[in-house]
C-alpha cells in the first residue's frame, strides 16, 4: 500500500473522528489499526463497525481470586492458601509511585483520553500498516480488559492464549469492553484494578503480592527503584524476572526511570539517583498452603479446606464451592487451640519418629460443642517421600482426605455399654465366663439370626469368673462384652452407634454389624472415636465434629457456615455411668499408664488382632482425646518394632497410645482449672 494510501486511511479516521459516534467511531479505528488484515479477509471498517456494534457490552468487573487465611482459635495464622497469590488492595495502600510509574512507561496519555488513544491509533497505524498484524495502541483500559480475559482463562493453557491472541475480533472485543469500562469506573479506579489483577512474575498476581515477593514489603511502601522496576517488569514478567534476568530487568527499571524524568515526574536528581541504586531485591519465597504450617496443623489446615470443599453450607453443588475456595479472599477462623495442638505435635512426634515403620494419629475435641482443638499425626504434612511426608490424614475419613480407618478394638466396648444401659441392663449385671466360649446368638436389625460359629476369647487365660459390666470395662474382658452385646441386642448397639455419629466405616464401606462388632472389628478413626467419648463427658450430648467457626468473604460479609450440630443420644445417667466405668479403667484397668494424676480423666485401651493397632482413647471434662498406632503399610504386628527409638516388645493400648494420649492432654490443659465428673455409685 502507498503513502498516499496510507494517508487516505488517515483522513477517514479522523473524518470519522468528526461524524460518528464514539461506539462507531471504536469499530472503524479497530479496522484501521488491523487494515491489511481485514483487507486479506475480505471485509472494510464498516464491516467492522458493524460486528462492533453487535457485541454485548454487558461487560463487568470480574471478582478476583486471591489468598485466602486460615486462622487459630487465638487469630494466629495457620496457613495462606491460594489459587494465585493475591491480595486485593484499595488504591490509598498502593504507592502513588508505581502508579506514576507504570502510566508513563505504559500509557503516558492515561488521562488525557478515554477507551481509545487517537494519537497512539494513528502512530500505530503508520506503523502496522504493512505488518499484518493488530499491534500497538492499547491503551491501559484495554490492557486491563485483556487481563480479566487472561485471569478468567486460569490455569487452561488453550484458554489463556485464547484471551491473549491479537486478532482483529479480539482487538474489537476488547475495545467494546474498554468503553464500557470508562464509562462506569473513574480512571483511579480503572488505574487500580489494572494494578491488582496484573501478573508480575513470581507466581504473584497483583502489586501487594509483587512488592513482598521481591522487595519484602507492603505495596504502599515501594520506593522509586523499586515502584520502576515493577512497573517495567509487568510488560514482560518472565524477560524482565528481576531474580533470573537482574541486567535486563536493571535495564527496563532505569528505561521506565528515564520515562518518569521526561515527563517531569521526577526530577533528574532523583533519575540518576534511582539509576545508580542497586536492584536491592529482598526476594520472599512463596509462603503458602498447608505444608507450611509450624506446629503440624497441616492435615487440620487440609481437612479445614476440604470442608469448605465439601459442604453445602459453602454453596450447593460442588461447582459453586469450587468457586468459592478458588475466588479465596476467605478469612477462615477455625476451632484449633493452639495450646493444644502444641501439646499435641510435641506427644505424637516424640513417641513416634516419622521413619517408623509405624505411625501414629491423634484428635482432641470439645465435649459439649464438637469442636476439634487439635489434630496431628508423626508423619509431617506434605508429597516428600524421602522426608517421610504423607498427605493422608489418618485422623479422618476418606471422604475428607483422610483413608480406610483402623480396626478400634476394645475401646468400641463403651458404645455397647451404653446401648445396654439404655435398654434397661443394670451395670450390675453379671456374667461367668470361661476364657473362651462360643458366640451366643443374636439378631440383626431385619430380625435374621446369626449362625453360630467360632469362639470368642480373652486376651489373657486368667480372665475368668464372674465379672460386672465395672470390672469387665476395666479389665476389658472379651467374653463379657459378647454376652452383653447380645442381651443389649446388636440392632440397639447399632442404633447407638448411629446415634454417636457413625453411621458407616471410614473407607465409606456399610457398618459391618455382626456380633464382632464389640471387640471394635469395624474401621474408624480418632476424630470418631473422640466424638464419641466426648459424648460421655458431655453427659450423653453427642456433637458432630467441627472446623470452622466463622468465615469472613472477600467482601467483608460474614459468609454461612456449618451448623454446630448436637443432640442428646442417651440419658445423662447413661452417659455418667459409662464415665464411672471408664475412670476404674485409668485408675486400676488396663489404662492406668495412661491416667492423669491432677484431674478427673477416664478412657478405654484398644488392642486389635495380633497388635497390628493399639488405640488409646479418653477424657476430662474440658477435653475429649483418640489416639490410635498403626503399622501404616498392610499393617503388621506392632509386636518387635522400633517405635520412637524403642524396641516394643509387646504392645498394648495402655502402654504405646497411652502415653501418647496422657502427654498430649496434660499439655493442652496445663493451667486450665480441674473440672470433676459427676460422682455415679458403680455395684
Amino acid at each position: 500500500m502507498g503513502e498516499k494510501q496510507r494517508g487516505t486511511g488517515v483522513e477517514k479516521v479522523w473524518s470519522g473522528a468528526r461524524l460518528l459516534g464514539v461506539s462507531t467511531l471504536a469499530g472503524v479505528v479497530v479496522a484501521g489499526i488491523a487494515l491489511p488484515a481485514v483487507a486479506a479477509a475480505g471485509l472494510g471498517a464498516q464491516s467492522a463497525a458493524d460486528d462492533f456494534q453487535s457485541l454485548p457490552d454487558d461487560f463487568k468487573t470480574p471478582p478476583l481470586s486471591q489468598a485466602s487465611t486460615v486462622y487459630d482459635a487465638q487469630v494466629g495464622t495457620i496457613a495462606t492458601l491460594y489459587d494465585r497469590d493475591r491480595t486485593v488492595v484499595p488504591a490509598d495502600q498502593m504507592s502513588p509511585l508505581v502508579k506514576t510509574a507504570l502510566v508513563d512507561i505504559e500509557d503516558n496519555r492515561f488521562y488525557e483520553h478515554g477507551a481509545i488513544d487517537l494519537k497512539g491509533v494513528l502512530r500505530a497505524l503508520n506503523k502496522n500498516a504493512t505488518s499484518g498484524t493488530a499491534q500497538g495502541a492499547s491503551t491501559l483500559t484495554q490492557q486491563y480488559v485483556k487481563n480479566v480475559f487472561v485471569d478468567e482463562a486460569g490455569d487452561d493453557p488453550k484458554k489463556v492464549q485464547e484471551a491473549q491472541r491479537q486478532t482483529v475480533g479480539r482487538k474489537i472485543q476488547e475495545l467494546k469492553y474498554a468503553i464500557k469500562v470508562e464509562e462506569t469506573l473513574s480512571k483511579d479506579q480503572i488505574l487500580t484494578n489494572y494494578l491488582n489483577i496484573t501478573f508480575f512474575g513470581e507466581k504473584a498476581y497483583g502489586i501487594e503480592a509483587a512488592a513482598h515477593r521481591y522487595f519484602g514489603v507492603h505495596a504502599k511502601d515501594l520506593t522509586l527503584p523499586q515502584a520502576a522496576l515493577l512497573a517495567g517488569l509487568e510488560q514482560s514478567p518472565t524477560g524482565y524476572d528481576p531474580v533470573v534476568n537482574p541486567t535486563a530487568a536493571k535495564d527496563r527499571r532505569d528505561t521506565v526511570l528515564r520515562k518518569m524524568a521526561e515527563y517531569g515526574h521526577i526530577t533528574k536528581e532523583q533519575e540518576q539517583q534511582a539509576i545508580a541504586a542497586p536492584l536491592g531485591l529482598n526476594v520472599q519465597a512463596p509462603h503458602q498452603g498447608c505444608i507450611l504450617a509450624q506446629q503440624g496443623e497441616g492435615f487440620f489446615c487440609d481437612y479445614v479446606r476440604t470442608t469448605v470443599l465439601t459442604d453445602p453450607a459453602f454453596g450447593k453443588s460442588a461447582a459453586e464451592r469450587q468457586a468459592v475456595w478458588k475466588r479465596g479472599g476467605l478469612q477462615i477462623h477455625t476451632t484449633l487451640d493452639p495450646k493444644a495442638q502444641a501439646a499435641l505435635n510435641s506427644s505424637v512426634t516424640s513417641h513416634v519418629f516419622p521413619g517408623d515403620q509405624a505411625a501414629t494419629a491423634m484428635s482432641i475435641v470439645q465435649p459439649g460443642t464438637g469442636k476439634i482443638l487439635a489434630m496431628g499425626q508423626s508423619r509431617p504434612y506434605g508429597v516428600e517421600q524421602s522426608k517421610n511426608q504423607t498427605q493422608i490424614n489418618y485422623n479422618v475419613t476418606k471422604a475428607m482426605g483422610g483413608g480406610e480407618g483402623f480396626p478400634t478394638g476394645s475401646t468400641f466396648k463403651p458404645i455397647v455399654a451404653a446401648a445396654a444401659l439404655e435398654n434397661g441392663i443394670s451395670p450390675g449385671q453379671s456374667y461367668t465366663t470361661d476364657y473362651s466360649m462360643p458366640w451366643p446368638a443374636m439378631k440383626d436389625c431385619a430380625g435374621g439370626k446369626f449362625k453360630a460359629g467360632g469362639q470368642v476369647h480373652n486376651d489373657s487365660t486368667s480372665l475368668t469368673g464372674a465379672f460386672t459390666m465395672k470390672t469387665a470395662m476395666a479389665q476389658s474382658v472379651n467374653t463379657y462384652f459378647a454376652n452383653l452385646e447380645a442381651d443389649a441386642g446388636l440392632c440397639n448397639v447399632a442404633q447407638m452407634t448411629n446415634k454417636l455419629g457413625i453411621t458407616e466405616q471410614a473407607g465409606g464401606e456399610k457398618l459391618q454389624v455382626v456380633p464382632s462388632m464389640t471387640l471394635g472389628t469395624n474401621s474408624l478413626t480418632p476424630l470418631q472415636m473422640a466424638s464419641v467419648y466426648a459424648a460421655f463427658a458431655a453427659h450423653g450430648t453427642y456433637c458432630a465434629p467441627t472446623a470452622v467457626s466463622s468465615v469472613t468473604g472477600p467482601d467483608g460479609k460474614q459468609l454461612a457456615v456449618p451448623q454446630t450440630n448436637c443432640s442428646s443420644v442417651m440419658s445423662a445417667n447413661t452417659a455418667d455411668t459409662v464415665t464411672a466405668m471408664l475412670k476404674g479403667v485409668v485408675e486400676d484397668g488396663t489404662g492406668k499408664t495412661a491416667g492423669l494424676t491432677d484431674r478427673d480423666s477416664a478412657g478405654k485401651t484398644g488392642t486389635t488382632d495380633k497388635a497390628r493397632q493399639v488405640w488409646f482413647v479418653g477424657y476430662t471434662p474440658e477435653m475429649a482425646g483418640a489416639t490410635v498406632v498403626s503399622d501404616s503399610d498392610n499393617p503388621k504386628p506392632l509386636d518387635g518394632q522400633r517405635i520412637g527409638g524403642k524396641v516394643v516388645d509387646q504392645a498394648f493400648g495402655g502402654t504405646l497410645a497411652g502415653p501418647i494420649w496422657q502427654g498430649a492432654i496434660t499439655g493442652a490443659l496445663d493451667g486450665v482449672p480441674a473440672g470433676t465428673f459427676t460422682p455415679v455409685q458403680l455395684p
